[in-house]
């Protein structure tokens, strides 16, 4: 997943970004679980990216409240 700019997910709706937001935290959970087993490789940096992705969505969901 490429990675999210604060501009593109200001054009969003609510319902998108909560959408967006759940299929983040999955993916998180996903490559979380591959890197305590070990079997993450190549994909270490991908962790980080979604982290601040998530956080950019939490920030704009509490702007808009």
């Amino acid at each position: 997943m490429p990675k999210l700019k604060s501009d593109e997910l200001r054009k969003l709706k609510d319902e998108e970004l909560q959408e967006k937001l759940f299929e983040l935290r999955a993916e998180l959970v996903k490559l979380k679980s591959a890197a305590k087993r070990g079997t993450l490789r190549k994909e270490t940096g991908k962790i980080r990216a979604i982290r601040r992705s998530i956080a950019r969505i939490i920030t704009l969901i509490n702007e808009r409240k």
